[in-house]
């Protein structure tokens, strides 16, 4: 036997012996028409439309139902209306009397739009003939049992259950080993071999057709263990290659009056359009303090804070009153600085009292040297008025004091001897050149 019949052998489902396609794009409510193309199939055809993706409708109405239509005995090609709304999407699944998906799967195919829409209602949710289950509920999981089960009461006759990849294979699912289970209902239990990452659709029906239990859309899961014991070269697929179908849009913008669709193009639009003036106006405002910071960088670096220079231009006008730079203080609180008396020279208060100590140092002798409009402090110590030549009327004898000016004013006067009280009186700096 040839290397390239036993490739044949090993991989029936991937040969298909005859092609179909669409004779016009999907519209919709228009006629929608298939054709089968080769002589290896065997009649009757049937073709199963089913809808895939979100419901492009108002508020996720879903209009759609599923679509089992079979082909007129002997022929080759069926047309029927198709009721689904523009820019949703369907899935067709073509078979022959030998098996289900013999002709191939479709990947999503998109519908146009039109200004018809009296085939589906698009304020009521359509609903199947009975429902089914999964257990593990919303997944399932490459070679690993999952459930499926009904409420055996809804169902009329056998019931059947199909595997579709949009755009691969399909098969139908074995029914083996049915059981009843309180708490589930009727149901058996079917081990996938698919791979993790593969699209799948379960859809269910019974002698009414199928597809009357509506469909469910999974992605089969590889697990935690990744079990593919199960797994083969024959395991269902996607199919490499052109799909199924022939040449088709899978998803088309609208450009009729369809329900829903213009609105939600319009929201789309105007949350677009709102979402860039905000965004633009959050980044004028960050440039704006970005560029407001800068400039106040710059100004501290040309006019730094000085507290011991005069700047330029700070000094008053020629001719202004007092003629005084603004950093200058007023006349009451100029700073005059502390003379140290000559210890080798007697006061004025040595020649009228005699106030001398046993070192020849003077006792705090005073001679008037008061600025006009400056309190006279020592007034308070003196308590006598002062005369027309700067001389006091009564003075009382004082504690020798060493006074230290912080402003580097020179040395202290010479250690006194340790029996003498001595009072210490520290003068805070004057600091006149501090900016306003």
């Amino acid at each position: 036997m040839s290397v390239p019949l036993l490739s044949l052998l090993a991989f029936p489902s991937l040969v298909i012996a005859y092609t179909w396609k669409f004779d016009s794009p999907p519209q919709q409510c228009s006629n929608l028409t298939i054709s089968v193309s080769g002589s290896d199939g065997k009649l009757p055809y049937r073709v199963l439309i089913l809808p895939f993706g979100p419901s492009p409708l108002a508020n996720n109405i879903e209009a759609r139902t599923i679509i089992d239509q079979p082909f007129p005995d002997g022929a080759s090609s069926v047309s029927f209306k198709l009721n689904y709304p523009g820019d949703s999407q369907f899935v067709a699944i073509l078979s022959d009397a030998t098996s289900f998906g013999s002709g191939g799967t479709s990947v999503a195919v998109g519908v146009a739009s039109s200004s018809d829409s009296s085939c589906f209602d698009a304020t009521t949710n359509v609903a199947p003939k009975f429902v089914f289950s999964i257990e593990p509920p919303n997944q399932v999981v490459q070679c690993v049992p999952t459930r499926i089960w009904w409420d055996n009461s809804t169902v009329v006759g056998q019931t059947n259950f199909l595997g579709v990849i949009p755009g691969g294979q399909s098969f139908s699912i074995p029914e083996s080993n049915i059981t009843n289970i309180i708490s589930q209902g009727t149901g058996f239990s079917w081990t996938p071999n698919l791979r993790g990452g593969t699209t799948l659709m379960i859809v269910g029906g019974d002698s009414r057709g199928n597809g009357t239990a509506g469909s469910s859309l999974n992605l089969v899961s590889s697990g935690p263990n990744n079990i593919g014991s199960c797994l083969n070269d024959a395991s269902p697929s996607s199919t490499p290659g052109s799909p199924a179908g022939g040449s088709y849009a899978t998803s088309i913008p609208g450009t009729g009056n369809s329900s829903g669709g213009g609105k939600n193009n319009v929201g789309a639009i105007v949350g677009g359009v709102i979402g860039g003036v905000v965004g633009l106006l959050a980044i004028g405002l960050i440039l704006l303090c970005f560029f407001r910071r800068s400039r106040t960088d710059k100004n501290r670096e040309k006019h730094p804070v000085n507290l011991f220079n005069v700047d330029e231009g700070d000094e008053a006008p020629a001719g202004a009153a007092g003629g005084n730079s603004r950093n200058e203080l007023p006349e009451y609180y100029q700073p005059e600085p502390f003379t140290v008396p000559d210890p080798t020279v007697a006061s004025t208060y040595d020649e009228d009292f005699g106030g001398t100590n046993s070192e020849g140092r003077p006792l705090s002798g005073y001679a008037s040297t008061s600025r006009s409009g400056t309190p006279d402090i020592l007034s308070s110590y003196g308590g006598g008025s002062t005369t027309t030549n700067g001389r006091k009327g009564y003075l009382r004898q004082m504690r020798p004091i060493n006074i230290i000016q912080h402003d580097d004013a020179g040395p202290s006067m010479p250690h006194r001897p340790p029996d003498e009280e001595v009072e210490t009186v520290e003068l805070p700096p004057a600091y006149t050149n501090i900016r306003q």
